[in-house]
């Protein structure tokens, strides 16, 4: 048993000279055969097992090496008194996120005006505005971050948080007129070239980090932190929205189907939304009571 493992290893953790020139041949030999439109020759047939057991190698290491690599660069994160302070602090682990997230905001609301307008979208345009007030939203919770939080009180960090569900609100009914837009009116934009790979990089960013967030923070009870998620949250699902819709454009050919997701994934969206702004402006409005109460 122990000799059938110790020859799968060596099948699968290959030196390392070995697993270069492997990579370089596949890689030399997929090109040759895709640029000759050669795919069904025996030189295909020979390159494909060759390039297949390649990545499976190169793949099995990597997963093997990533937790080692990941713990060597928290440790050296750790040495340094701003990467110790990210690690430990959640608060400005928190600020940190949010000043990132407005970053990527303004970047990609700024893509989707730029090529709505350029390209006559009132989608694009649409959903450029959108991210613009989630930009805004966040610049919000920044602002109040970046203030005395204990000489402003549990009240106004409520108060806070109440805003942002009243944004969200605000939000949502554009969200509802884009979706109507979209299924009454019948209107698309397809991607020209390149840009879909970004749409899609965007989204997935979105709901990977939303997730994130969810995951790490469920423990704290900051209201802040809970208006951080659950922003970030609706952002992931409008993204979603908006891709799906893209694609459905790009690469769907029937025309029913494409308005029967949109009007369904869209309603699902808005009501969660809603339903999330609902709940932080009530939660805000009872704590805001209770606090009230309890300072005097």
């Amino acid at each position: 048993m122990k000799s059938i493992k110790a020859n799968l290893n060596k099948l699968i953790y290959l030196p390392g000279w070995l697993t270069a020139i492997l990579t370089v041949v596949s890689t030399v030999g997929l090109i040759y055969v895709f640029l000759k439109e050669k795919e069904n020759s025996i030189t295909a047939y020979i390159i494909y097992p060759v390039s297949a057991y390649t990545l499976s190698s190169i793949s099995v290491q990597l997963v093997k090496k990533i937790p080692i690599w990941y713990k060597n660069i928290i440790k050296k994160v750790y040495k340094k008194p701003l990467g110790k302070r990210y690690l430990t602090d959640a608060v400005f682990r928190i600020r940190v996120s949010l000043n990132f997230s407005l970053a990527i905001n303004i970047i990609y609301s700024t893509f989707k005006l730029t090529f709505g307008l350029y390209y006559s979208s009132a989608w694009w345009v649409a959903t450029g505005v959108y991210y613009t007030l989630l930009a805004i939203l966040r610049f919000v919770l920044i602002r109040y971050m970046r203030r005395d939080n204990e000489k402003q009180g549990l009240v106004y960090e409520y108060k806070c948080y109440k805003l942002c569900g009243i944004l969200m609100l605000v939000l949502n009914l554009s969200l509802s007129g884009m979706v109507v837009q979209m299924v009454w009116q019948n209107k698309g934009s397809a991607y020209p070239g390149f840009t879909i790979f970004a749409v899609a990089a965007y989204t997935f960013y979105a709901v990977f980090s939303s997730a994130t967030d969810i995951i790490k923070y469920r423990k704290k009870k900051s209201p802040v932190l809970e208006a951080s998620k659950l922003i970030r949250l609706a952002a992931a699902l409008v993204s979603l929205l908006s891709l799906e819709t893209d694609m459905l454009v790009q690469f769907g050919n029937d025309e029913t189907f494409r308005i029967i997701m949109i009007a369904c994934t869209g309603a699902g969206v808005c009501v969660i939304v809603l339903g999330i702004s609902v709940y932080m402006i009530t939660q805000a409005n009872k704590n805001i009571k209770e606090n009230a109460i309890g300072t005097n």
